[in-house]
């Protein structure tokens, strides 16, 4: 079996995560956060992986869409082979419904020919296989060891040793421009943009409720990222590391990507990140559908998806939340970079009720901008003139849209100076985009993608194709009495010192009564003391080169500037600490208790 990979396997600048943990600069960000398993915990290599299972009988090897199967079974097999066992195959693929069968199966979940909208598939993994061609595929009595591998193989029902390979999701996107991996019983792989689609509605969601069902009896889990040099941990061990996570504090792995209107902040004061692209336009510093978290062990690094913590923890983690979230984590902290790059586009995000409705998400996706760093002349476009008339500002955006011509935005829409440190609230169907010259800290909802485009300043998205608009959508959504006066009185916080003392100040920026989630800006000198109260602390270094973290469980970490850290709701305490004395500001947020909801956030 030929084990060379594709010659353009993933389609990137970006570079990998290393296999094993990099020195970093004090004091500077780090895009590569670890933590720490203890010693002899995640071991390296196809050859001793190979070791570990050469004494089974019977191996089953599930694991994520994305993986690159046939170069993982062919590199494992020749390693087996080496030890002198000689493996029978079984791919669950072959189990698969045919594709045709397929295709209908999600049609409902695919969104017709909305290139961007789907619709949250209902189903299970299950679904997508042919039950009797899957209890039929039975080990080959007498064999050394029987291999049943793919995704979707543990519904087999074997037993014997199950190994997990887990696949980060920016790595699949990768894979999916380079047209190296096919969707769920699929054998084509799908255009970029279509792939995502169909991954984010179904792929993942099914995935991920299989990954769940599983997660207790995992013998190994295995990082893929890199398919030549895989790092893998016993399950027993990460579920304990996840324990000890659950109960002190996590960072997940950032990544990051560029985009039509991103700028040059973060490029710039992260020479660690590929320079060869034209921005950067977001840091996904928390958004964790789509983030991993990574642990350590003598400088070895795995990566496991945030669910896994979830999966595990997800009472611990997010406290008395967990009675309206479930397993889902509430809230994401992302990095929008305009410096000496363009306007967002201009926008709304959907109701609650349009969000489970038409796209099958629990709740919707509320905005707060936190403004981290706002350069000259920074802006920020928020809510309507108070002299808007709908069907006016409608024309004059079909008139755009049909013409090529530019809309005078300020005739419809208010745009406000901003600074460091103000707090910008966008809930659900507020007209708003960012101005350049800013880095806003998104402080939201999880949910991430349900962005309604109405005017994009008529540029193109950077593969040259107009990008898609959603004025249909948006006009469903939109709150046109969110206006005039109205807007800085309600729509822009103003914070409110609400405690104190010597070397340390509190200081509550109010977010809308819409949002579930409150903001709390920190500002110390020396050390601060901070109850968890029953839920996750959300957090973000905003003013100052480092803070230290101590828990209640005895660890320590240092983080940065820009960096976001959560500690989770079991932990019940925690110090914040300035080591050198300079003042400095931790903003977090928080899930406002469940008594200061408003009716239908969740559903």
């Amino acid at each position: 079996m030929n084990m060379d990979l594709p010659a353009s396997w993933r389609t990137t600048t970006q570079h990998l995560m290393p296999a094993r943990r990099q020195e970093t600069t004090p004091g500077h960000y780090n895009i590569y956060p670890s933590f720490q398993m203890g010693p002899g915990q995640v071991a390296a290599g196809y050859d001793i992986l190979a070791a570990r299972l050469a004494g089974a009988r019977q191996v089953v090897i599930d694991g994520y869409p994305g993986v690159l199967w046939e170069h993982f079974r062919a590199r494992l097999d020749a390693a087996l082979r080496a030890q002198g066992v000689e493996a029978h195959w079984f791919d669950v693929r072959q189990a698969l419904l045919p594709e045709p069968a397929v295709d209908a199966l999600i049609a409902p979940s695919l969104g017709g020919d909305d290139p961007i909208f789907g619709f949250r598939y209902p189903g299970e993994l299950g679904d997508f296989f042919d039950p009797e061609a899957l209890h039929a595929m039975h080990p080959v009595a007498g064999a050394t060891l029987n291999i049943l591998y793919g995704c979707g193989a543990a519904l087999a029902g074997w037993d014997g040793v199950l190994v997990y390979v887990d696949v980060p999701k920016n790595e699949i996107q990768f894979r999916q421009r380079a047209h190296s991996v096919t969707p769920l019983g699929s054998n084509t792989p799908l255009a970029p943009k279509l792939a995502y689609k169909r991954s984010y509605f179904v792929d993942w969601v099914v995935a991920n409720r299989h990954k769940a069902s599983l997660y207790q009896r995992i013998d190994w889990v295995v990082d893929e990222q890199r398919p030549e040099e895989i790092t893998f941990a016993a399950g027993a061990a990460l579920r304990q590391a996840l324990d000890t996570m659950a109960n002190n504090y996590f960072r997940v792995r950032p990544w990051f990507e560029p985009g039509p209107w991103g700028g040059q902040w973060l490029r710039a004061r992260l020479p660690q990140l590929a320079q060869d692209v034209p921005n950067y336009a977001w840091s996904f510093e928390l958004i964790v559908p789509e983030n991993g978290l990574v642990f350590e062990s003598d400088d070895w690094l795995l990566e496991v998806s945030f669910d896994f913590l979830m999966h595990r923890s997800a009472g611990d983690v997010t406290g008395d939340a967990a009675s309206a979230f479930g397993t889902e984590f509430p809230i994401r902290f992302d990095l929008l970079d305009t410096f000496d790059g363009g306007n967002l586009s201009l926008q709304c995000h959907p109701r609650p009720d349009y969000v489970r409705r038409h796209f099958g998400e629990r709740f919707t996706q509320d905005e707060t901008y936190y403004m981290l760093e706002s350069g000259p002349q920074a802006r920020c476009f928020l809510g309507f003139q108070d002299n808007i008339r709908p069907s006016e500002y409608r024309q004059a955006l079909d008139r755009s849209f049909n013409t090529g011509r530019p809309l005078d935005v300020e005739q419809y829409v208010q745009a406000f100076p901003v600074k460091k440190h103000d707090l910008i609230l966008i809930p659900n169907g507020t007209i708003h985009c960012s101005g350049i010259n800013n880095l806003v800290l998104e402080i939201s909802a999880t949910p991430y993608i349900f962005t309604f485009k109405m005017y994009d300043w008529q540029r193109m998205d950077l593969d040259g194709r107009p990008r898609p608009l959603n004025i249909d959508r948006a006009f469903d959504n939109l709150y046109f009495d969110r206006k005039g006066a109205r807007v800085p009185a309600e729509f822009i916080s103003h914070a409110q010192p609400i405690g104190g003392g010597p070397g340390w100040q509190i200081i509550h920026q109010p977010t809308h009564r819409n949002h579930f989630m409150m903001c709390i800006v920190t500002r110390f000198s020396s050390a601060v003391d901070v109850p968890t109260a029953g839920s996750c602390q959300i957090m973000s270094l905003v003013e100052g080169k480092t803070v230290l973290l101590e828990t209640a469980g005895g660890l320590r970490q240092r983080f940065n500037y820009a960096e976001t850290f959560v500690v989770p709701a079991a932990a019940g305490h925690f110090r914040l600490i300035s080591e050198d004395g300079a003042p400095i500001k931790v903003v977090k947020s928080f899930v406002k208790p469940l008594d200061q909801w408003v009716d239908g956030i969740v559903g």
